[in-house]
């Protein structure tokens, strides 16, 4: 009889222990997110890597789009810029001034944004603007003499991995 109860014991302290392990393999797969602005879910985004093609046609397009942040406003995170993969950003503005992202600290996590993509023209006066809140020195932001050709996006909200 002992021998019953001892064997049960040790199944069940392994039983426990199996399912423990499975459940922290599981929670490892669920990513976290801090959330800004409206809430958004993490389900189905575009990649960013195909802007063109998703703007294909159309002036601006209502759209969830997933991407690696570059840098954000160091001045009051009012802005952030996210990798395209072809070495430029995208810059992500947040709907009617409305919500702000950390100004640190958030650079090379994964973001998901959902709002209005655009390809539009940047004025010098605003490329100057991002300039100095990103931090350049005079001799860059005097450099930029010229208009840009960019997409733009207008967030309603934005989730960041958190690590």
């Amino acid at each position: 009889m002992k021998k019953h109860i001892f064997t049960f014991i040790i199944s069940s302290v392994l039983f426990s222990c199996q399912s423990a392990n499975n459940e922290q393999a599981s929670n490892d797969t669920n990513i976290q997110y801090a959330s800004y602005g409206a809430e958004i879910t993490p389900e189905d985004p575009s990649d960013i890597t195909s802007l063109q093609a998703l703007l294909a046609g159309n002036d601006a397009l209502d759209v969830k789009l997933t991407g690696e942040i570059e840098k954000t406003c160091t001045a009051k995170g009012c802005w952030m810029t996210l990798k395209t993969g072809d070495n430029n950003a995208m810059r992500v503005t947040f709907k009617d001034y409305g919500f702000f992202v950390p100004k640190e600290g958030v650079e090379g996590k994964k973001a998901i944004v959902e709002g209005v993509l655009t390809k539009t023209t940047t004025s010098v006066e605003m490329l100057r603007h991002f300039a100095l809140d990103a931090g350049k020195t005079a001799e860059e932001i005097d450099a930029i003499t010229e208009p840009k050709e960019e997409f733009a996006f207008e967030a309603t909200g934005v989730l960041i991995q958190e690590l």
